[in-house]
């Protein structure tokens, strides 16, 4: 994939957006321990998960499951960035550091949720999660611009 086709004109708006990406974000910056219900956690050894403990109806849980699931393929997803990019403006690594660590909170976010909440078996949770990335991710973008608008879904 030849990323210096980009043009390099493009930078100072590129620059531009990014910054004021970076300011709307300061000014909503959160961390996920402040959404999350604490009080409900307990330890799964003490108390071992069962079905009964699901409050959550199971689209929600599936909903979330697969946000998660995306989410966790990140090293994927980060390293393909990366190389795809590599050489290009600099404000798109900038971008790609910024877009990991928010999409990190994200997983952090939900897969704490679903363990405090105790709406999946943490024992299968933890199996899925492995598995997606130990399947990796093969992508089949052939532009950058489409690797840039897959950030953005």
């Amino acid at each position: 994939m030849l990323t210096n086709d980009l043009d390099f004109r493009l930078e100072p708006r590129l620059k531009e957006l990014y910054e004021q990406h970076k300011i709307r974000a300061q000014k909503i910056d959160w961390g996920y321990h402040e959404f999350l219900p604490w009080d409900k956690g307990m330890d799964f050894k003490r108390v071992p998960w069962d079905d009964s403990q699901v409050t959550l109806p199971s689209g929600v849980i599936t909903a979330i499951e697969t946000a998660l699931l995306t989410e966790v393929n990140l090293p994927w997803f980060t390293t393909y960035l990366s190389a795809t990019f590599k050489g290009s403006l600099s404000v798109i690594t900038d971008f790609i550091h910024t877009w990991t660590s928010e999409e990190d909170q994200h997983s952090n976010l939900l897969e704490t949720y679903l363990l405090l909440t105790r709406s999946v078996n943490p024992k299968r949770l933890h199996e899925l999660r492995k598995s997606v990335v130990e399947g990796g991710f093969e992508p089949d973008f052939h532009t950058p611009i489409e690797a840039m608008t897959y950030t953005t879904l």
